[in-house]
Formats: C-alpha cells, sequence, structure tokens
C-alpha cells in the first residue's frame, strides 16, 4: 500500500475574475519508506500541495488516500482525529503556544491524544535532545532563538511518531549544521518502512539526501525522479 496517492487534485482561491487555480488536476503516489522533496519557485503550488495531502485544506475535485484511507471523505471530527493519529506537520511558521515550554510544546500531540503528562514530556525531551535541544526543554519560546523554535516545532512534530510527515520548509531559519543535522533526523525517520516523509524546500544544500525530488511549476509536476531538477524550477 502506497503512505499517499492522490488523483485529480484541483484547488483555486477566490471567485469570479478574482479566481486563482493553483493545483490544476495533480496526481501522485508516494511510498513507504520514502523521503520525497518537493520543489518550485514561490507561488508553484507546493505548500497547498501538502496542506491538501495533510487534510489541512479540503480540495475543490480529486481524492487524497493516506495509507488506504480517503481524507476527505472523513467528516470534520474523524478528520481531526485521523490527522492527530497519523500526520504530523511541520509549518513554516513556529504556531508555538508562548506560554509553554519548549517540551511542553512538543508534548502538545501526546497530551491531545490523552497521554499523561509526565510520560508526554518525557518522550518530548527524549526527540528534544535528539535535535540537539536537551538543554533547552524547559524555556519558553521567547527565550529561544528563531532556529531553536524551529527544531521545537519538528519535535512537536515527531514526537507520536506519525506515519506521514509533511514538513514545509523545515530548515529555512536554520545555519547549514543545524540544517543538515534535521534533515538527517528526517531522513532517519523516513526510512522507516511504514512511514513517508514529504518536505517542501529551496535549500540545496541538502538535496543529496532525498530518495526522490518532485519539482513544480504552475500548479502542475513537471520533474519527478532521483536527480536534481531542471534551475528553472529552482527560482
Amino acid at each position: 500500500m502506497s503512505a499517499v496517492e492522490i488523483f485529480g487534485i484541483v484547488k483555486g482561491f477566490g471567485t469570479g475574475e478574482a479566481r486563482v487555480q493553483v493545483l490544476h488536476g495533480i496526481d501522485l503516489a508516494v511510498e513507504p519508506g520514502q523521503l520525497t522533496y518537493l520543489v518550485g519557485e514561490s507561488g508553484s503550488g507546493k505548500t497547498t500541495l501538502i496542506s491538501i495531502i495533510a487534510g489541512i485544506l479540503r480540495p475543490d475535485a480529486g481524492r487524497v488516500l493516506l495509507f488506504g484511507t480517503d481524507v476527505h471523505a472523513l467528516p470534520d471530527r474523524d478528520l481531526a482525529l485521523f490527522r492527530l493519529a497519523t500526520i504530523g506537520f511541520i509549518f513554516q511558521q513556529y504556531n508555538l503556544i508562548p506560554t509553554l515550554t519548549a517540551a511542553e510544546n512538543a508534548a502538545v500531540p501526546l497530551v491531545a491524544a490523552g497521554v499523561p503528562r509526565a510520560e508526554a514530556i518525557a518522550r518530548a525531551e527524549a526527540v528534544l535532545e535528539r535535535l540537539g535541544l536537551g538543554a533547552m526543554a524547559r524555556r519558553l519560546p521567547r527565550q529561544l532563538s528563531g532556529g531553536q523554535q524551529q527544531r521545537v516545532a519538528i519535535a512537536r512534530a515527531l514526537v507520536h511518531a506519525p506515519r506521514l510527515v509533511v514538513c514545509d520548509e523545515p530548515t529555512a531559519a536554520l545555519d547549514a549544521a543545524s540544517g543538515r543535522r534535521v534533515m538527517e533526523l528526517l531522513r532517519e525517520v523516513a526510512l522507516e518502512p511504514q512511514r513517508a516523509v514529504i518536505i517542501v524546500t529551496h535549500d540545496n544544500r541538502v538535496f543529496g539526501l532525498a530518495d526522490r525530488i518532485i519539482g513544480m511549476e504552475d500548479g502542475r509536476i513537471l520533474h519527478d525522479g532521483t536527480t536534481m531538477p531542471p534551475e528553472e524550477l529552482l527560482a
């Protein structure tokens, strides 16, 4: 079974003459155990596509199957529960809760799933340690740098061991060493046979870690392979 199968995904925003068509009938399959990069210039539809895959946006047309489940056929409550159990999403904006410590922020998915708080915090601290933030676990977001906040957001996405991890520019605020450490961790996560990782990135420093690179332009897939896409797709 594929981790992700999407068929004929169409999405636009606005109405009438102001409507902008963002995705034009996207078909795509992603296999478990695979680290997939989604690349393309700004406005090519990458973030819209991963938001639809993760169940955050609903498409205008088409289907999304995650591990065989037709995501957008689920009622809103069932979709929320499915996402909580199955998907980890790393947002471009960190979306940390300012009154919670780094460990408490990272533990949010576990607490929401009913894991006892002490256990959730301990598991979150272990993931933070792997990301080089063990000493920062009890600090509030305002006491962390932008790169450190981003790594807390990454820990939050990984802490509940989701089967699908979807990332929007996870290395954007990180220096080269921290960015590579994060991508190596995501690659380690992706290689687990029942999990897939999809990453939107412009960071060509880490392209060599991908199993597959998909290039988008104007809401369409124009490149799909193991090699670097054409330069015009990376602007």
